[in-house]
C-alpha cells in the first residue's frame, strides 16, 4: 500500500492532495489516503447518494408510485444543481403482505432488476442497485455507514383540524417507536432491509408535509455524501400527472423477460399478438409517441381484488356473483369470448365466478417453477399486469394501486380511457366511471 499522505486545505470547494485537485473533502480534521487503500478520487468526489424507504405494511405497487415521487424529485434537483453527481439507490424488495408464496425460497433483499429494466430508469435518472452502491460507497469494505437518516412524520395536528401547511422541522425522536436502534453514540443499525453491515451515523425525525422536493433543504451535500429519507411515501407528488410525471412513469419498464412470458401467455391462450392487436413498442420509451389507436387482445381482463379488500373497502367490493354479471354484460355488449382474471381470491371463489360464466372461456395465469422461482410473487404479479393491460377491454377494482398501474400501463400503451378507466361496482348497475389522469406527452 502506497505510504502517500494527502495534505488537505479545507475550503468550500475542494481538497488539494498532493498539489492536485481531489474533490471535496468531507472531512476538517484531515484528509489522508484511505487505510484500505481507498482512492481519493472516490472518497472526496462529487457523489451524493439519495436512499429512500416507506411503511413497511405498503404494497408492491403503492411503492412504486414512491419511486415516481422520488424520480421526479431528483430529476429535478439534478438540473438545478450541477455541482453534484446526484444518484438515486434503489430500496431493496422485502416480503410483502401479498407475497405468500412460501416454498420459493427468500423473497427478501430482491433487487429492482428482477421486476424492472434498470437500463430504462437510467435514461431518466441516474439510479444504482443496493448492492451495487455497497459495493461503491464503501470502496470494498463490509460495512456501510450513512451520513445522514431521517425519519418523516405526519403532523398529527393538521389532521385533527385540517388545516394543512408546509412544514418541515426537526423534532425529537419518540425511542419507544423508533425502528433503528442505536448501537452507541450517533451509530444506528437495522432494519435497512435487512441488511446488518448498514448503519448511520445520524438518525433525525422530521415532521414533514409537503411536496417531495421540499425535501433538497435537508441534504446539505457540503456535508453529508449519503442521505437516507424514512416513510418517504409522507411526501407528496411534485407534479401528480404532469408531463414529467409520465415521463418517470414511462421509464419504469418491465423486465423484458416478464414481456416475453406475458407475450407467450396471450399468444398461446388468448388469441393475442402485438402485430395483430396494434400494440407494438419501441424498445426505448422515450422514442413513443402519443397515439389513441391501440386495439389490444380480443379478451376483457378484469382484476378482481379480494382477501383485505373485501373487509377493508366493504361499501365498494361486489360479490362473485354481482361481478360475474357485470363481467356478462359487458363482455356480451363488446362480443367477446375471452375472459382473463387477475385475482388474489382464492381457488373456490374463482371456480365460483366460472361456473356463473359457463358460456365463455375463463383464464388465469398459472406461472411455472421456472417463473415462480425465478421472479417471485412480485414477477407473477407483473405479468398479470402486463396481459391485463393489452386487453381490448379492462375493468378493474376501485381504489386499488393493482388496478391503477394497469390503466397507466394502458395509457402509455395508447389505449382509450373508454376501455380502461372502468371497474367493478358493489352491485350489478351501472356506475361511474373512476376519475383518472390521462397521460401527458
Amino acid at each position: 500500500m502506497s505510504a502517500l499522505k494527502f495534505l488537505c486545505v479545507v475550503t468550500l470547494t475542494g481538497c488539494i492532495a498532493g498539489g492536485s485537485e481531489s474533490g471535496f473533502c468531507a472531512a476538517p480534521d484531515g484528509c489522508t489516503e484511505d487505510s484500505r487503500g481507498c482512492p481519493a478520487q472516490n472518497r472526496f468526489s462529487g457523489k451524493r447518494y439519495i436512499l429512500y424507504d416507506v411503511n413497511p405494511a405498503e404494497g408492491f405497487n403503492l411503492r412504486r408510485d414512491v419511486y415516481i415521487r422520488v424520480a421526479v424529485f431528483l430529476r429535478r434537483l439534478i438540473d438545478k444543481d450541477k455541482e453534484f453527481q446526484w444518484r438515486l439507490v434503489l430500496p431493496p424488495w422485502g416480503n410483502l403482505y401479498h407475497w405468500r408464496s412460501r416454498d420459493i425460497g427468500s423473497q427478501e433483499q430482491l433487487p429492482w432488476g428482477t421486476f424492472f429494466d434498470i437500463a430504462s430508469l437510467q435514461r431518466y435518472i441516474p439510479v444504482m442497485e443496493m448492492y451495487k452502491f455497497m459495493e461503491e460507497y464503501s470502496c470494498g469494505s463490509k460495512e456501510v455507514q450513512l451520513d445522514r437518516l431521517y425519519i418523516l412524520q405526519n403532523d398529527e395536528e393538521m389532521f385533527k383540524t385540517g388545516k394543512f401547511e408546509n412544514k418541515n422541522e426537526l423534532v425529537d425522536c419518540d425511542r419507544g417507536s423508533l425502528r433503528y436502534n442505536e448501537l452507541e453514540r450517533h451509530l444506528y443499525t437495522s432494519p435497512f432491509w435487512g441488511y446488518h453491515n448498514v448503519t448511520a451515523r445520524d438518525v433525525k425525525c422530521l415532521k414533514f408535509h409537503g411536496m417531495a422536493r421540499d425535501l433538497s433543504q435537508n441534504l446539505v451535500p457540503l456535508q453529508y455524501r449519503s442521505v437516507m429519507f424514512d416513510r418517504m411515501e409522507i411526501a407528496l407528488h411534485d407534479e401528480y400527472g404532469s408531463k414529467e410525471y409520465w415521463r418517470a412513469r414511462r421509464s419504469m419498464r418491465y423486465n423484458s423477460e416478464l414481456y416475453d412470458i406475458a407475450e407467450n401467455y396471450r399468444k398461446a391462450s388468448l388469441n393475442s399478438t402485438n402485430a395483430s392487436d396494434n400494440t407494438e413498442r419501441p424498445a426505448d420509451w422515450t422514442k413513443e409517441k402519443n397515439r389513441r389507436d391501440a386495439r389490444g387482445g380480443p379478451y376483457l381482463a378484469v382484476h378482481l381484488r379480494r382477501r383485505d379488500f373485501i373487509r377493508a373497502h366493504k361499501a365498494s367490493v361486489p360479490t362473485i356473483m354481482d361481478t360475474a354479471l357485470q363481467l356478462q354484460k359487458a363482455m356480451d355488449r363488446l362480443g367477446l369470448t375471452l375472459l382473463f382474471v387477475a385475482t388474489d381470491a382464492e381457488q373456490y371463489e374463482f371456480d365460483e365466478l366460472k361456473s356463473y360464466l359457463p358460456q365463455y372461456k375463463v383464464t388465469k395465469y398459472v406461472p411455472s417453477d421456472y417463473v415462480i422461482n425465478k421472479f417471485k410473487d412480485g414477477g407473477v404479479a407483473i405479468i398479470d399486469q402486463i396481459i391485463c393491460s393489452y386487453a381490448r377491454y379492462f375493468m378493474g377494482t376501485h381504489e386499488s394501486t393493482f388496478t391503477f398501474r394497469i390503466q397507466e400501463d394502458r395509457e402509455i400503451i395508447g389505449f382509450s380511457s373508454e376501455t380502461t378507466s372502468n371497474k367493478l361496482c358493489k352491485t350489478n348497475e351501472n356506475c361511474a366511471i373512476d376519475g383518472f389522469w390521462s397521460i401527458v406527452w
